[in-house]
C-alpha cells in the first residue's frame, strides 16, 4: 500500500501566484503543476499519471470543465479523483463542475446548496 505521501497532485492553474501557494501548502507530497489545461492533459496521460488532480475552471482556451470532461471521457484517467478550486461560486457552476465527474468543488465562498 501507498504511503499518503507517495502520492503525487497535479496543481492546475493559469496563475503562478495560487500555484506557489499550493504547493508550500502541500510541500509533503510529490507535486507536478500545469499552467494550462493543454499542459495538464499532456501531464495526465504520460505514463507516470498523477493520483489527484487540484483543476481551477477559469483558464484561457481550455477550461477547467474541458479538462475534465477529456479526463473522464478517458479510460487511462477517468478514475483520478478531481478537485475543483475556484473562485466561481454559482450553484450552477458547482453542479456542472460536479456532473462532470469532479470529486469535489472547493471556493473561496460558502455556497448554501438548497
Amino acid at each position: 500500500m501507498k504511503d499518503l505521501y507517495d502520492n503525487t497532485i497535479l496543481i492546475v492553474d493559469d496563475s503562478p501566484a495560487n500555484i506557489g501557494i499550493l504547493v508550500s501548502l502541500l510541500e509533503d507530497f510529490d507535486m507536478k503543476t500545469a499552467i494550462s489545461g493543454e499542459d495538464a492533459l499532456k501531464t495526465v496521460f504520460n505514463d507516470n499519471p498523477p493520483d489527484l488532480i487540484l483543476l481551477d475552471i477559469m483558464m484561457p482556451k481550455m477550461d477547467g470543465y474541458e479538462v475534465c470532461k477529456r479526463v473522464r471521457a478517458d479510460e487511462r484517467s477517468r478514475e483520478i479523483p478531481i478537485i475543483f478550486l475556484t473562485a466561481k461560486v454559482q450553484k450552477e457552476d458547482v453542479l456542472k463542475g460536479f456532473e462532470l465527474g469532479a470529486q469535489d468543488y472547493i471556493t473561496n465562498h460558502s455556497i448554501p446548496m438548497n
